[in-house]
């Protein structure tokens, strides 16, 4: 990173979303700069946007960025400006579901938006590059825990396919034009400002309302949750992890590591390496909770898959950090904040 007195500069998209404000705040907490881009959409409650990005603009060194990161040539038009030193890029249309009904949100918002962000950087490359994927890129895997050098082309789901899509079109650009990239792979990333369309807020919002939820898989999906401060903390141990063609070859090469042969890019699994079995996790909100949930169980729904688990390791070689926070802590954390924002008693 950079030494001396020099500013140090972070571009985030999607900064008012759940992700991007708690590395935006983590960013602003060590000092740095943020320039915060986000279109504030209405695929869920806008005023929890407004409300994470009200407490971000507290800070001096928080510049907010109200645009569409696929409008052309406006993400070139800021890192002319501001000459960004890390750019951490998480804006994107999300969720699953909402892919099988609007799936042009998804084409232009994940693959046309980070087509911009690249050639933005192709103009004005910064230190690193840290574009968020999806543990839903494994798609009909069955080979557990996922592992970075793991076959990933039968995503399940359009949003699985854009985000694919992106961590290729990013390849491709870091070998053109000698780009440090590094794409996460993010696995159920839930806790404390979290999305309203997620299973936890839903599940948290119906119990304590004493209405049904409805249970796909009839309970028997599995998942690796991964609580935001854990994500946070690696996400910010990963700037200083800066990939380099040479790391490919040299005698210190870090064994299993996914960094590409040709580019300076390698894919990173952010996860907890515990697969939780769905009726466990309701388990542990009614528990905290105190309330018995309502359960209407249901098949599986297209586009998901049965099980996600994550193979760590590269993380923990590259940053000495592992994801550790339990179900039954990152739950409890969860509706804590959850009741006091909602001021419940």
């Amino acid at each position: 990173m950079n030494k001396g007195k020099k500013k140090r500069v972070a571009l985030v998209t999607g900064s008012a979303g759940f992700i991007g404000y708690h590395i935006s705040q983590k960013l602003l907490s060590e000092g740095w700069r943020v320039i915060g881009v986000d279109c504030i959409t209405d695929y869920y409650d806008v005023s929890l946007k407004e409300q994470r990005e009200s407490m971000l603009l507290k800070s001096i060194k928080y510049r907010s960025v109200h645009a569409k990161i696929e409008d052309p040539g406006l993400l070139l038009k800021l890192f002319e400006e501001e000459r960004p030193d890390v750019v951490i890029h998480l804006a994107a249309q999300a969720g699953v579901r909402y892919s099988i009904d609007n799936p042009r949100a998804y084409l232009e918002s994940n693959v046309v938006g980070t087509f911009e962000l690249l050639e933005a950087a192709r103009a004005y490359p910064p230190i690193h590059m840290l574009l968020a994927s999806t543990s839903s890129a494994y798609g009909a895997n069955k080979q557990m825990p996922y592992h970075e050098k793991d076959k990933a082309d039968h995503q399940m789901s359009f949003y699985a396919a854009t985000k694919k899509s992106t961590e290729n079109m990013a390849h491709s650009y870091a070998h053109l034009f000698n780009l440090p990239i590094t794409m996460f792979r993010f696995f159920t990333v839930y806790g404390p400002w979290g999305r309203p369309d997620m299973a936890l807020f839903k599940f948290t919002k119906s119990i304590l309302n004493k209405e049904p939820i409805d249970v796909y898989n009839f309970g028997n999906m599995k998942r690796d949750f991964t609580f935001i401060s854990d994500l946070v903390c690696a996400i910010h141990l990963l700037i200083n992890a800066v990939p380099a063609k040479e790391i490919a070859i040299s005698d210190q090469a870090i064994l299993d590591d996914s960094i590409s042969g040709v580019a300076p890019f390698r894919v990173v699994n952010i996860g907890n390496s515990s697969s939780v079995q769905l009726n466990n996790f309701i388990s542990e909100i009614e528990k905290t909770l105190g309330i018995k949930a309502i359960k209407n169980l249901l098949p599986i729904q297209a586009g998901d898959v049965p099980e996600t688990l994550a193979d760590s390791t590269l993380l923990t070689a590259l940053t000495g950090y592992k994801p550790n926070t339990s179900v039954k802590d990152g739950v409890k954390h969860f509706v804590e904040w959850y009741k006091d924002f909602y001021c419940i008693p």
